[in-house]
């Protein structure tokens, strides 16, 4: 028999409670809102708008590291540590915005399902049934909706770590090879680096574009 079962076993329950209690946790603040008449709608709408708001400060941030990283790369004499504290400075920020947009998103994700959970069991509560068949059609159109926009914050989610390893790569070499020959072999990079920001902030241009248009259908109703 293996003797890490048990503890396996052991592990899987406590995440499992965790997992429960979290669900609860999350439960009893929607409930605790409603009493106070902020209703998951409402706390979608506020998400998005806070997930949208996180992405365009970190693309500023994405753009303010890269022109940092242009300007330690070609590099004209000063002092070395300096430019380097100065691009490590950028890095901590663009990975605090990082986490950020990260954990907006899953916010975001948190309370759509709650909200259309919801609303497909209070579908089947209605006696009229025009008033239900207008109300799943809405359902519908939301849900539309918010596929199309998850899906475009996902896509500029998934740009942010390719350039974030390439900052941590430049820092980490520049922090063991402080010289102005080892900023020298670095220019061949800057190329990259520009791509991969250029690319990052289209996505997250267009992730902002879909937010704005969830958010103005939603105010609409």
């Amino acid at each position: 028999m293996n003797k890490n079962t048990p503890r396996s076993h052991h592990s899987i329950l406590l995440l499992t409670v965790a997992s429960l209690l979290l669900v609860g946790c999350q439960t009893a603040y929607y409930n605790a809102m409603e009493k106070f008449g902020v209703h998951k709608r409402d706390l979608l709408v506020q998400r998005v708008e806070a997930a949208r708001d996180n992405q365009e400060e970190a693309k500023e941030q994405f753009k303010s590291a890269l022109e940092r990283f242009s300007s330690v790369v070609n590099f004209d004499g000063g002092e070395l540590q300096q430019k380097y504290d100065q691009l490590s400075a950028e890095l901590d920020k663009s990975e605090s915005n990082a986490e950020d947009v990260r954990d907006s998103i899953k916010s975001v994700e948190d309370v759509s399902q709650a909200l259309f959970a919801e609303w497909e069991t209070e579908l089947n509560t209605y006696s009229d049934q025009k008033m239900r068949s207008i109300s799943e059609r809405k359902l519908k159109e939301t849900q539309q909706q918010y596929t199309k926009l998850i899906a475009a914050m996902k896509r500029a989610e998934q740009k942010i770590e390719p350039v974030l390893t390439i900052f941590r790569d430049q820092v980490m070499f520049l922090k063991h090879n402080l010289n102005a020959q080892a900023i020298s072999s670095l220019q061949g990079e800057l190329v990259k680096v520009e791509s991969n920001v250029d690319s990052l902030i289209k996505e997250m241009e267009a992730s902002i574009k879909e937010a704005d248009s969830f958010i103005g259908s939603m105010n609409k109703e």
